[in-house]
């Protein structure tokens, strides 16, 4: 890192985008007492955010597996902002698991990644007892955790307004339109400055069922990606990890066989779980998949968080404000104009 010179710190700042890259965005400059108004173009619901469909995993020792190391970097620090400032959401830790005919990439994850350790089958059955007796080992990563996307973001925008920021949504706010500090954080609808962006779908299905109770991720090794089941309470269940270089929204069946497989594979009583809701959301990622902060003078642009979104959002801000406040400038993830 290096010092620049930044803008002014005492400068109001406007977001553009309150999905969790906008809403980590504008709760760090709340934080440190900036003005601060938060513009989202889709209503409270939030219907419309890549966020809503995220699965909300905050896994960086997982995550070295296919990333670079700029990923853990940024995610271990962004594990201690959610720790401190949403103190209760459950660090229960990320089971990885697989089946004797993927033992290979079972073998080959392990390598790849770190800060687990090994538990045989009693360990696993009395650390989930749902799995017990289903698979021979797993690898545990005991500090990773995760947030439910629906629910985080809402307690993020009270957050924000506690904090003394102002959010205005059903806003369509234009960069060039706004005075002081614009921090950009609208994703895939910011192609027309960021032509490089593209739309990385990620692909999700919400099941039901009083079953099976799991207190932590869980990831089932495949053959093509990492499948995942993250519980959400009250019997419900996410299924995901796909990730598809498509730019429509729908559910292929393809990918619906595959993620309820999965589940199958994780425990057989998801194959009577009730289905409560298919969806996917459309990731924006440029071409080598890194995040990126681009500086040109008052105007910031945060963006291509590709699947790392929950993960990454706080550590991004807290460059961001980093840099506004005394012009640090982080090599890896900041482009100056």
């Amino acid at each position: 890192m290096y010092q620049n010179k930044s803008p002014r710190g005492d400068s109001p700042v406007s977001i553009i985008g309150a999905g969790i890259a906008g809403a980590w965005q504008a709760l760090l400059f709340a934080r440190a007492g900036h003005a601060v108004t938060l513009h989202e173009r889709s209503d409270a619901a939030m219907t419309e955010s890549t966020s809503h469909w995220a699965g909300g995993m905050l896994a960086p020792w997982c995550e070295a597996e296919a990333s670079e190391p700029v990923i853990s970097r940024l995610g271990l620090r962004s594990l201690a902002l959610w720790r401190e400032l949403f103190p209760k959401a459950p660090f229960n830790g990320s089971l990885v698991v697989t089946h004797p005919r993927d033992r290979a990439d079972f073998e080959r994850f392990a390598r790849l990644t770190s800060g687990y350790c090994r538990l045989d089958a009693r360990e696993l059955g009395e650390l989930e007892p749902s799995l017990e007796g289903r698979f021979r080992d797993a690898l545990f990563y005991p500090e990773e955790g995760l947030v439910e996307p629906r629910r985080v973001l809402p307690q993020l925008h009270a957050a924000i307004a506690k904090a003394g920021g102002t959010i205005h949504f059903n806003s369509e706010a234009r960069t060039e339109e706004i005075e002081g500090i614009v921090i950009d954080c609208r994703g895939l609808a910011a192609r027309e400055d960021e032509p490089e962006l593209r739309g990385v779908k990620g692909e999700m299905i919400i099941v039901e069922t009083s079953e099976v109770e799991l207190s932590r991720q869980v990831r089932l090794i495949h053959p093509r990606w990492p499948l995942y089941v993250i519980p959400r309470g009250d019997g419900r269940f996410m299924l995901g990890a796909t990730s598809i270089e498509a730019e429509d929204t729908g559910v292929s069946v393809r990918s619906a066989l595959e993620l309820l497989g999965a589940a199958y594979a994780v425990h057989p009583a998801f194959a009577e779980a009730r289905i409560l809701e298919f969806g996917s959301g459309l990731r924006p990622a440029f071409p080598d998949n890194l995040p990126r902060i681009r500086i040109d003078k008052d105007r910031i642009s945060v963006n291509g968080l590709y699947r790392h979104g929950f993960l990454l959002a706080p550590a991004l801000a807290e460059l961001t404000l980093s840099y506004v406040a005394r012009g640090t400038i982080d090599n890896e993830v900041m482009q100056c104009a």
